[in-house]
């Protein structure tokens, strides 16, 4: 009985190590299809991931290839690269290649919402405040413009001193002189550097001390302005004029009828920044004064209306007050109760509040030196016995490069 026990208890042994053989073997015979079906698998992944990016690729180049350009970008104000000719010399010289990726970079397709994409990755994901100076506090675009420049507002306080010698000096006229405040001076002061406005007005008044300064600052608030723009809102502005007009002894219209000229007003800042924003309500102010009043455009020798609504398509639609910033333009007022005249040096900001500045005033003439050379002034305008006032906002006087 122990032999025969001793037996079977061997071949149970040697059953169970034959068993575990033929196991072990389907098991590595398993992995190595398992090994070669995931090769496959990758090689297929990959081959896909090759083609896909290629289709992506080929596509965008040929896309950009047959997409028409476009000669100006809205959001960006400023003209586009166009597709340089082919030559052999260009080529050579390596000029055509700096063209075409000029090209290639400005005419991308979709190039506007990889723009979008990229400020809101920077802005939400990075936490990153600005983007080209351009940031969202508040829910106002506004534009950093830190620090002062010093000699930039020398510079301009040195052309208004020629215009004061070359026309004004010795003259029976009254002259003033306001600053207005860019939207930094009343948005976020924690996360973003401002320069000191109270500065800036020293210095214009010691520059200018041939004018009386007007303060409006504290006539001025955030909600003044356009969320999207750097402009303030005309119907915002109705008891600044009015103040200053108190200042300068006129006494304006303080009733007027606000036009909704827009539901989905998109300003300069909003283009720039490239974040997608709601559109604003845009209005235009009007009056029996207002709308008696004659307008004509001397750059291009016209009468032109108060208010241009076809600009509200056009990529500044701030230029439907006044038709933008002409060079030279002149409101007549035949309902006025004075025979004063207002000579208004001025900026952009000009157009939307000579028309208000209007309705006390025989006669508004508005000068813009960016277009029109302060040299050739005195041809155009005879000074004498008007109110002259000196207009600007702080970022021009900042960046007055563009006075002439």
């Amino acid at each position: 009985m122990g032999i025969e026990n001793i037996g079977i208890e061997n071949m149970g042994t040697k059953i169970h190590k034959i068993e575990n053989t033929e196991i072990q073997n389907v098991e590595i015979n398993n992995t190595e299809i398992n090994n070669a079906e995931n090769k496959k698998n990758r090689k297929t992944k990959g081959l896909l991931t090759v083609i896909i990016i290629g289709v992506l690729f080929y596509g965008y180049v040929i896309m950009c290839y047959i997409k028409p350009a476009q000669d100006i970008s809205e959001a960006e104000r400023r003209p586009l690269a166009q597709r340089p000719s082919l030559k052999a010399e260009s080529v050579l010289s390596g000029e055509y290649g700096e063209k075409f990726e000029e090209y290639a970079v400005d005419q991308a397709p979709f190039r506007q919402q990889l723009r979008s994409s990229k400020v809101m990755y920077q802005s939400i994901v990075m936490r990153k405040l600005d983007n080209n100076d351009m940031y969202l506090s508040n829910g106002y675009i506004s534009k950093l413009d830190y620090p002062m420049n010093e000699k930039s507002v020398d510079y301009a306080t040195g052309k208004f001193r020629y215009i004061y010698e070359e026309y004004l000096e010795g003259t029976d006229v009254a002259i003033y002189m306001s600053i207005i405040p860019d939207k930094n001076y009343y948005n976020e002061k924690l996360f973003y550097p401002s320069y000191d406005y109270n500065e800036l007005v020293v210095k214009m008044c010691e520059g200018m001390e041939y004018a009386e300064y007007i303060d409006i600052m504290n006539q001025l608030e955030l909600e003044s302005y356009y969320q999207t723009d750097t402009h303030f809102r005309q119907e915002k502005i109705v008891n600044m004029a009015v103040y200053m007009g108190e200042r300068m002894n006129v006494a304006l219209d303080t009733e007027y009828d606000e036009l909704k000229v827009s539901d989905d007003f998109k300003g300069v800042y909003y283009r720039q920044l490239g974040m997608p924003m709601k559109g604003e309500s845009m209005y235009c102010l009007t009056n029996s004064t207002l709308e008696n009043c004659k307008v004509y455009d001397h750059e291009n020798s016209k009468s032109i209306s108060m208010y241009d609504l076809n600009a509200l398509n056009s990529a500044d639609p701030y230029e439907m007050y006044l038709h933008g910033s002409l060079s030279l333009i002149t409101i007549e007022n035949p309902l006025a109760a004075t025979a004063k005249e207002l000579v208004i040096f001025r900026d952009s900001f000009g157009s939307s509040i000579a028309p208000l500045l209007a309705t006390g005033y025989a006669k508004v003439t508005l000068i813009d030196i960016r277009y029109l050379p302060s040299s050739r002034v005195g041809q155009f305008v005879d000074f004498d016995k008007q109110d002259v006032l000196f207009l600007y906002s702080s970022s021009v006087l900042n960046n007055s490069e563009t006075l002439k």
